[in-house]
């Protein structure tokens, strides 16, 4: 007898946030039913070296090996690579510890040898034993630039050199235009039982996945399934600078105002006990508010915030 097929449990991601919550819906739901779709725009060449650092920080959450303050890197990892590069003069303000480099090491080798990056991401996350799927949104070249009063800035010389500390005024994803989804993409988004949405940054996490042809569309296809979780709680983002860019960008920072940016694919908002008046708002939207605690404090919270998803959308466990 054929075995029934389980529909996957897509999730966009980018970030710590979306680490973290990815951590807890991996221990409540099998972990095998997990796609992931990560965010590559903030991808960077440095030191010669291909860096994917949302890939990186899913990757190194759901193997247990990332740093528990930072939410990136890994913990109790050197940098005496990166203290020699210093006295060698090079520039060392992105952090690179010594354990990190050699996934660095093994993806630019492999990406030279004519591995795509999904191909290599499959590679990384079998080496670690992370039984989800984790899926670079494209194989294609896509990255963020970041429209400031100082001028056009690379994404991490915003965020990591220059701290995000600058006014922004626009985002934009150069090669976009000409991308296409990873394989496997849109047929795991049209068959998935849920689509998850995490909390993560709107515009530079989850943007760039939806600008990739074919994915926004996908979504809208399958509007009762899509659910996203807010990155803003009390006006403010929990990590990152979600909340400076809406104001920067005159937008309200706000739970609701992030569920307006996804209104047009979007059928359940989760937002915290914080913004319970927001839902009436969100409700306007047509888009069905969910109230909980989506502050996730340590494990206990990254769980119950994962039930709460998987009980909204009737997801079988």
């Amino acid at each position: 007898m054929k075995p029934a097929h389980i529909k996957p449990i897509v999730a966009l991601a980018g970030g710590v946030g979306a680490a973290r919550f990815l951590d807890g819906l991996a221990r409540v739901v099998n972990p095998e039913r997990l796609f992931i779709i990560g965010n590559t725009a903030d991808d960077a060449e440095i030191h010669g070296l291909h860096i994917s650092p949302d890939l990186d920080t899913v990757m190194y959450t759901l193997a247990g090996l990332a740093h528990p303050e930072h939410g990136w890197g890994i913990q109790g990892d050197t940098f005496r690579c990166l203290a020699a590069l210093g006295r060698l003069g090079a520039e060392t303000w992105f952090q690179l510890g010594d354990r990190d480099l050699a996934t660095h090491l093994f993806r630019t080798e492999r990406l030279r040898q004519g591995r795509t990056l999904a191909e290599v991401t499959r590679e990384l996350a079998a080496a670690l034993r992370i039984k989800a799927a984790l899926v670079p949104m494209s194989n294609g070249r896509i990255r963020t630039s970041i429209r400031t009063q100082a001028g056009e800035l690379e994404f991490q010389t915003y965020f990591v050199r220059r701290r995000a500390r600058d006014r922004v005024m626009g985002v934009r994803f150069e090669g976009v235009e000409h991308a296409t989804p990873a394989p496997g993409i849109i047929d795991a988004i049209r068959d998935a039982a849920a689509i998850i949405l995490s909390p993560s940054n709107p515009f530079i996490s989850i943007a760039p996945i939806l600008a990739v042809p074919g994915v926004r569309e996908a979504l809208r296809q399958n509007r009762s399934r899509v659910v996203a979780i807010s990155p803003i709680v009390g006006g403010r983002a929990l990590k990152g600078p979600a909340a400076r860019m809406m104001k920067s960008m005159r937008l309200r920072a706000a739970a609701a105002a992030v569920a307006k940016l996804y209104s047009d694919f979007l059928g359940v908002f989760i937002l915290d006990e914080q913004d319970r008046k927001q839902s009436a708002e969100v409700q306007q939207l047509g888009i069905r508010p969910v109230v909980t605690n989506t502050i996730m404090r340590g494990l206990r919270e990254r769980k119950a915030l994962a039930r709460t998803v998987v009980r909204e959308l009737k997801i079988d466990s």
